[in-house]
Parts: C-alpha cells; structure tokens; sequence
C-alpha cells in the first residue's frame, strides 16, 4: 500500500522531471515501513526536478500526515541545504559582474565620459594584511583580513566588516561597490567599503575572537578612521566585534565611537539599529506599493524568504501594519497560512526553541527555491544572494518583489521578471535602512547625544519616503524599470560629486 509524497488537500500527485515525464514518488506506510524507498532514486529525481511539482502550492506543501515524514524530510532538508549554498557560491562568484551590468546601463543612459566611468567602477584601494593571533592551545595562526574602499567622493568609507572563511578580497570588492550606490541613493553623505576575514567565527573561542578583532584594528588603522572608512557588522560579526573595535582604535587615536557603527546601546550605539534595515523595509513597502501598485500594505499578501535580522523585523512590522504575511522561510524550513501567519505568536514560537516547520498555526512547507512560487502579492528575498535566477523568475507566482536582502536576483533573473511585468523595488534602496541608521549613530557619535527612537525612526521614515520618490520619478521620465531609475540617481549623484570635486 502507498500514498503520494504530496497534500491530499492537493490536486496533483505527480512530480513533473526535467524530461516533462511524471513521476510518482511513493513511499510505504506505517512504522519501520515508513522510511522512504530507494533514497539514491529519491535524490537523483529531486536532482533532475528541482521540486518542480506540477500546480501551484503542491510544489510546495509537504502533509505531515502524508507519511511517517520525519525521514522525509530531514532528506529533503539535506539536499535543499546543499543545492542552495551551491547556488549562493555561484551567485557570489556572479554578484560584482551583475552590479557593475547595472552600474554600466546607468552610465550609458546618463553618457557619462568613459574616464569617468573607469574611475567610478574601479575601487581606490584594496588592502590586505596577514594578522598572527595566539590560540588558546599555544599555536600561533595566521589570518588574512581584507579591506576594500570602493568610492569617497561623497563623503567617508562606510561598509560592513565580515567574519567568514569566503571573506576573500574579489568577493568584498562588489559588496563595497554596492555600498556606494545604496549611500547615493538614500542619500547619505558616505562612500562605499567593505571588508572581511578570511576565518570561521565559530571555530574560535569569544577570548581568539576578540585578539582577532583587535589585531585587525592594528593592521588597519591606518585606513580606518570617523572621517576616513567607518565599519559596521556583517556577517559573522556582531555589536560585541564592533565595541572591540571602537575600544582598541581609540587607544591608538583617543576616545573615538564615530569609528565604526552597530555598536552596543549602552557604548554610544544608537536606538533602533538593530532592527534599521526591516524597519526600512516597512517604509519601503507602504512607498512602493502605493506608487506601483497603487493598493495599501494591509490589502496585501507577502511570503519572506528569511526570518533573521532583516525578515523577522519586516515580517513584525508588515504585520503591525495590516499586512497578510502568508509564508515564511528560513534555512531549516518554511511555514505557510493562505489566511495569514501570526507574527508575533510565530517569533515566541521561535525564540522557544521551535522551528517554523513545527509552527502549529500553519502548514509545512520546504525552504529553497520552490519556496519562492508560492502564491502571494509581493515577495521579499531576505536571505541570500542569488536566489532568483531565470530559471526560478520563470516560475515566480507573485506580482512584486521587495529585495530585503542584498543582491537576491542575478541580471538574468532580472531581465525576465522585465519580460513578465513583476516590478521589483531593488535591493540599493530597499535595505538601505540599516546605512542610514548607521548615518544617524554616526551623527550622534559627533554630537556625542543620543536621539530617542522616535526621532530615529521618523528620520528614517523621511530618508526612504523621500529616497523612493526621487527613484520613481526618475522612472516615469526615463520610462525604466525602478532598478534602472535607482543606478540612474545613484550614479549620477556620484559623478556630479566627482567633478565637483576637481575630476580631470
């Protein structure tokens, strides 16, 4: 006797292969029975499908009931893990072509003088340096910390300091490039940086992390400074990493908190950063939604692929303002309520220990490509890079996306969500809430006086209603999609500060 690998709420039992030939998958019911058969023939058919079922939700939605599923699962689980960080390496490796493809688009229309543009696309400095730190066991090791410094014309380097054994010095290059255009286009007055070392923060202990951190900030000081290049947290780094930074620059250079951003409240951080980019994604959203699609965040329904930092505090916030949010991704799972999720009972559901394929008040669903056909509104990608590519924009159910995350849909992806009218309201804007709240942290450390979180969230609030007008504007003018519009506004406000600075 067996049952079909599917919901039986569903139409469809069958798995659509890449040769268009269905397929049953099955399994046998009950006890040791209920194991899946055959997991080799298991995988290679998820390998040639993708999950691509052949309706709707049922590529999706996996029945708890269907079969002892736990095995299941956790294969399905593996294989999905596994096929995304394959994807993620290969969109990383893609990322600085697919910017600089955007960033090229807009110098064209703008006819920005080929001199110009060679000075705009190439970084002014790329540093690496070799840290030796003494390991808890006696053994002296070596990393290699990297720092790359895109643009300056605007005003100081300003990007994210990641910890992460790809931190190498061609993968921080385009991400110190973006950090350029999304200043420009939010308007605050930095350049772009970034940085990263080469390790994993997982592997060290708290007292090997911070001899790191620190030996870092020796190797680097010479580049670093409030008024030179100011770091914030990234991957594998947190507002502990941050508070190091700022105590050993400032034995080298007196009390200095400007130097970097993200830092603990209680040492000179500011209000509302920890949650800066999901909160601007709230902003974000309201603008768009209003000017493209001409309805209101709560006659709208929103799947989140991601629920860390970024897609939990959006998903909070959509939520508080009358949004439907129905599906909700992670690394390990997805959850999904055609009605809505309950946001906040989801968050307590999560910070107990749960999982959101565990979530009683909706249904199973896996995490990975297909999670991003689900039926909705508007999808937000924030998680990684690269996971919308032609092949997933093909099969995109959605009449919108917000990219939450940086870097979410490669330049192939991207033409054919053109060719299928989804309007996508880009990543340089969308998640710009986090630098221009870093500006205000900045701002403050000056000052040295701290704002309330009211303050910091109206003047967030002003800086991306403002900052998406301007960027649909120009879209009307130019009759280009808002991606275009954003590089237009970015790049020519980078151009106009370097001839105003003295360009020949």
């Amino acid at each position: 006797k067996t049952l079909p690998l599917v919901a039986s709420r569903l139409p469809h039992s069958l798995v659509a292969t890449e040769d268009k030939r269905p397929a049953k998958c099955e399994c046998t019911a009950g006890g040791e029975q209920g194991r899946i058969k055959k997991l080799e023939q298991l995988n290679m058919l998820l390998s040639a499908s993708q999950l691509c079922y052949a309706s709707g939700l049922a590529a999706n939605v996996l029945a708890p009931a269907v079969c002892s599923g736990a095995t299941f699962v956790r294969h399905l689980h593996a294989f999905g893990a596994t096929n995304a960080a394959y994807n993620h390496r290969d969109a990383e490796t893609r990322a600085p072509e697919d910017v600089n493809s955007f960033v090229r688009e807009a110098m064209d229309i703008l006819e920005i003088h080929p001199k110009l543009q060679h000075a705009i696309l190439n970084p002014d400095r790329r540093l690496s340096v070799e840290l030796r730190v003494q390991m808890d066991s006696g053994e002296v090791k070596t990393f290699t910390a990297n720092r790359v410094q895109h643009n300056n014309s605007r005003g100081p380097f300003k990007g994210g300091i990641i910890y992460h054994p790809d931190a190498t010095l061609d993968s921080t290059e385009s991400l110190a490039s973006l950090n350029t255009w999304k200043a420009a286009v939010v308007d605050v007055p930095f350049g772009g940086s970034k940085g990263g070392v080469v390790v994993d923060p997982t592997e060290l202990s708290a007292r090997e992390l911070e001899k790191l951190t620190r030996k870092m900030v020796q190797g680097m000081k010479e580049v670093l400074g409030p008024w030179t290049d100011i770091p914030a947290p990234d991957i594998g780094t947190d507002e502990r990493v941050m508070a190091w930074i700022f105590d050993e620059f400032s034995k080298h250079r007196g009390f200095s908190p400007a130097v970097v951003t993200g830092k603990p409240l209680h040492l000179h951080g500011s209000r509302g950063r920890d949650i800066a980019t999901g909160h601007g994604v709230l902003f974000a959203a309201r603008e768009f939604l209003k000017e493209s699609l001409y309805t209101k965040i709560k006659d709208t329904s929103f799947a989140i692929q991601g629920f860390g930092k970024v897609g939990a505090v959006a998903a909070k916030f959509l939520h508080q303002a009358g949004g439907r949010i129905v599906a909700i991704a992670d690394n390990k799972g997805a959850t999904i309520n055609e009605k809505g999720l309950d946001i906040p009972r989801l968050i307590s559901h999560t910070l107990r220990g749960g999982s959101l394929m565990d979530y009683e008040g909706g249904g199973p669903l896996m995490t990975g490509p297909n999670f991003l056909t689900v039926p909705c509104d508007v999808l937000i990608p924030a998680a990684i890079s690269g996971v919308i590519n032609a092949k997933v924009a093909q099969r995109l159910q959605c009449k919108a996306i917000i990219e939450a995350a940086n870097h979410p849909i490669t330049m192939e992806g991207d033409m054919v969500l053109r060719e299928k009218d989804i309007l996508v309201c880009p990543d340089i804007y969308a998640n710009g809430g986090g630098l221009v709240v870093s500006f205000f942290e900045w701002v403050q450390n000056l000052q040295n006086f701290q704002w309330d979180e009211e303050e910091v969230t109206r003047k967030l609030d002003r800086y991306m209603t403002d900052a998406f007008h301007q960027i649909n504007k120009i879209a009307k003018v130019h009759k280009v999609p808002l991606r275009t519009a954003a590089f237009l506004l970015a790049v020519q406000r980078v151009a106009d500060a370097e001839k105003h600075r003295g360009f020949d």
